[in-house]
This record gives C-alpha cells, sequence and structure tokens, in this order.
C-alpha cells in the first residue's frame, strides 16, 4: 500500500517534492494545490490533480479555464500525510485545519519550530521523527550545516563552529525583490538565526554563525571554521565527505571555479538543475593548527526535497537507512557523471 501524499503549494519547494514523491516506489502524489491559476498552476494541472488552495479563488480559476478537483480540504479526505510547502507562515495557520482532519503533515524550514514536534534532518536526527504526526524540515542552510557538522562531529571530535553564509537573495524566478547593488548583513546583529536553528537538529553542536545577502540568485555559499578537539590530517576528513552521498566534493581542476559553473554541471543531468547534495571545494578542505575550514555551496531551491521524502518516511516508521538509500537512488544522489 502506498503513502498517499498531498502537497499544498505547488511553488519552488513544491513542485519539486511532488516530482520527488511521484519517483518512489512506495508513495504517491494524490493531489497538488495552488493559490493562483498562473503558469504554474496550469502546469500542475497537466501533471497532478489539482485542488484549491483557497476556495474562494474558484472563479479566478475557471475563467482563467483551469479545471481543478475541489478544495484543500476535499484533498486532504485523500491522503495519508500533507507536504507543507505554502509561502512562510502561512505552514503554522494551515496547520489547524490539518488538526481538524487528524492529518499528519511536513513542514518547511521558513515555519518557526515550534509549528511541529522536531525539526528534522535525515542524516542527524531520523529516529526522533519517527511516529511523529508534525515535522519540520529545517531550511536550505540548516540543512546543509547539518549535514556537513553531523558528519564531522560523527567521525571526529569537534569544538566549536564558525560558519558565514553568503546568501542568495532572490530564487530565480522571483523578480518582485532583490539586491542591485549592494551587500546586506543579515542580521546586522549577531549572531544570525542560522546558528540557533542548526541546534534545534543537533542540539549539543557549539556553533556561531553570521550572514549576508549577495545579489545573487544561483546558490548559497558557506565558509566554515570547525575547531578539531583531536589530530586530524586533510585526508581523513576528505575520505569521510567522500563516503557520504549528500556530500558532493568538487575541484577548481574541474573547472569548478564559481557558483554559476556549479549550476552549469547541474543542467547537464538534473531536472531544473536541481543539486540535492552539498557542494564542497576540494581545494577548501584545509587544516590550520588545530582549525578545519571547508567552504560550500548550496542549491537553495532543492537541497531539502530529499528531506521531505525521508521525513514522510520517518513518520510512518520506515527505517533511516532503508530511506535514505531509496531516498539516494531514486534521486541519483551522489552521482557526478564525470
Amino acid at each position: 500500500m502506498k503513502i498517499r501524499v498531498a502537497i499544498n503549494g505547488y511553488g519552488t519547494i513544491g513542485k519539486r517534492v511532488a516530482d520527488a514523491v511521484s519517483m518512489q516506489d512506495d508513495m504517491e502524489v494524490v493531489g497538488v494545490t495552488k493559490t493562483k491559476p498562473d503558469f504554474e498552476a496550469r502546469i500542475a494541472s497537466k501533471k497532478f490533480d489539482l485542488y484549491l488552495a483557497k476556495k474562494d479563488n474558484a472563479e479566478l480559476f475557471q475563467k482563467a479555464g483551469i479545471e481543478t478537483s475541489g478544495t484543500l480540504e476535499d484533498l486532504l479526505a485523500k491522503a495519508d500525510i500533507v507536504v507543507d510547502c505554502s509561502p512562510d507562515k502561512a505552514g503554522a495557520e494551515n496547520k489547524k485545519i490539518y488538526e481538524n482532519f487528524g492529518m499528519k503533515a511536513i513542514f518547511q524550514g521558513g515555519e518557526k519550530k515550534d509549528v511541529a514536534e522536531v525539526s528534522f534532518n535525515a542524516l542527524a536526527n531520523y529516529d526522533q521523527a519517527k511516529g511523529k504526526r508534525f515535522v519540520r524540515v529545517v531550511s536550505c542552510n540548516t540543512t546543509a550545516l547539518s549535514r556537513l557538522i553531523y558528519q564531522l562531529k560523527t567521525n571526529f571530535k569537534i569544538g566549536r563552529v564558525r560558519a558565514t553564509i553568503l546568501r542568495r537573495v532572490a530564487d530565480p524566478k522571483e523578480d518582485k525583490k532583490g539586491l542591485t547593488n549592494a551587500i546586506m548583513p543579515d542580521p546586522i546583529a549577531l549572531p544570525s538565526h542560522h546558528a540557533k536553528d542548526v541546534k534545534t537538529v543537533i542540539p549539543d553542536v557549539d556553533i556561531v554563525t553570521t550572514a549576508f545577502k549577495l545579489p545573487t540568485t544561483l546558490m548559497h555559499v558557506h565558509s566554515l571554521s570547525i575547531e578539531m578537539k583531536e589530530k586530524v590530517s586533510r585526508e581523513d576528513v576528505i575520505s569521510v565527505l567522500e563516503n557520504e552521498p549528500r556530500i558532493l566534493l568538487v575541484s577548481e581542476a574541474d573547472g569548478f571555479t564559481s557558483t554559476a559553473k556549479i549550476i552549469e554541471f547541474a543542467r547537464e543531468f538534473r531536472m531544473r538543475y536541481d543539486l540535492f547534495e552539498n557542494v564542497v571545494w576540494l581545494e577548501s578542505i584545509a587544516i590550520d593548527g588545530n582549525d578545519l575550514f571547508v567552504t560550500q555551496a548550496v542549491h537553495q531551491e532543492a537541497i531539502v526535497v530529499p528531506e521531505n521524502i525521508d521525513a514522510i518516511r520517518a513518520i510512518f516508521g520506515v527505517e533511516k537507512k532503508q530511506s535514505i538509500e531509496k531516498t539516494n537512488r531514486s534521486l541519483r544522489i551522489g552521482e557526478k557523471n564525470f
């Protein structure tokens, strides 16, 4: 019996989660929702059963000639679980609807941590989500930081983590906001919220983060310094990172000189140029005294997608190893193709 999955919000994350769910042999998409009858709604209606996120907008869809199958409530009646991919803060309001339906739900990192029983990262705390009703998949930056820190913390004795996050200002399709010619501390007061969010996944990590918005849309970049509490070689670190499929090592020698080149690589073999992995520059891995330095790039549109798939399975009690291996295989995570 497949897990019946509803996607509430067919936007940047929602459409990727919907496609990823449809690629799993143990789950199926029973429908997706849209708020407005735009081109994304037309595309969604050709791939999945389309439902109204807001029933008051039914007439707008009718005038646009986009057929819908009912309301969000109608969709929930067909589902075992809903993945809420609605805009930031809307998930908390939607939770009331899910509670009324007795529905299990997954929320995204734009919601506050108390919207769910656990903040989730598949590598770091998969088992904590087992059997839970409400799970929050943490944000793209927190997902990437948690993956990397978990790998290092599991294999070495580490101390304080300091991370500088260079944030894309907006996703590529967002044309209503953005910096034109500026760099913005985000926030100006330290630390940024990312350290607190990592602690919702890995509570005992000592981490401080700073963040800056830059006028780019392609990816985030993280520059990390990790205090090592034992003698570790660069080769030891490379070996640990190479053994985790959700961390992809790339080299300047192969032409990976910027985020633009990383995205160009992804365009060659991934749908929507999606990179589900942390992308770590091999040359950035360095030991200086007791400090390890690492630089990674994060595709903000895609990195949380496998976490959503694993969160679904965790809620339904599937074992961690089985879920992660199945997700990796179906989404071709870890394949370099060069």
